[in-house]
């Protein structure tokens, strides 16, 4: 759970609210779990999961954004940009995104949210939550070609 939580947030206080706020449900509401629509775990990730957003809902006040229309955001459907990566790798890029920023890229790559999913989700607009994507896309591809020139500039050295 704590893999989980950290996809959406920097700050260790915040994933242990998530965490504790979710198995907090979990617990409250054990008597309603049926194994026969899902295992135990998936019941249990789905929990958590909720009580991540809920946390990154109550948060979002910080950034003012800019809604773009789906013209301007037409690769919305690019290909994951963490497909190449394992998860502790994909933890440090996430790690250095904005927490909104963050939250979008991990529910659209990671979960495999839809921008309407994510949209109702963290109760923003999807115009919002394409701009986060976009954000989200450019400064990875920034990270990526720093990266990769660190790796080039070592391999010569």
């Amino acid at each position: 759970m704590f893999n989980l939580c950290n996809k959406f947030f920097d700050d260790n206080q915040d994933i242990v609210t998530a965490i504790n706020n979710g198995m907090l449900r979990v617990f409250k509401n054990i008597d309603q779990f049926d194994s026969e629509k899902a295992d135990l775990f998936t019941w249990v990730y789905s929990i958590v999961r909720n009580a991540a957003l809920t946390v990154v809902r109550d948060k979002k006040t910080k950034i003012n954004v800019v809604e773009l229309t789906t013209d301007v955001v037409a690769d919305t459907n690019s290909t994951n940009p963490f497909k190449h990566f394992n998860e502790s790798e994909v933890f440090v890029y996430l790690g250095k995104l904005a927490e909104n920023t963050r939250a979008v890229c991990s529910l659209f790559y990671i979960e495999e949210y839809s921008i309407k999913e994510i949209a109702a989700s963290l109760e923003m607009k999807e115009g919002t939550v394409k701009w986060h994507l976009n954000e989200g896309r450019n400064k990875l591809k920034l990270l990526f070609q720093n990266n990769l020139n660190l790796m080039k500039v070592a391999n010569i050295g």
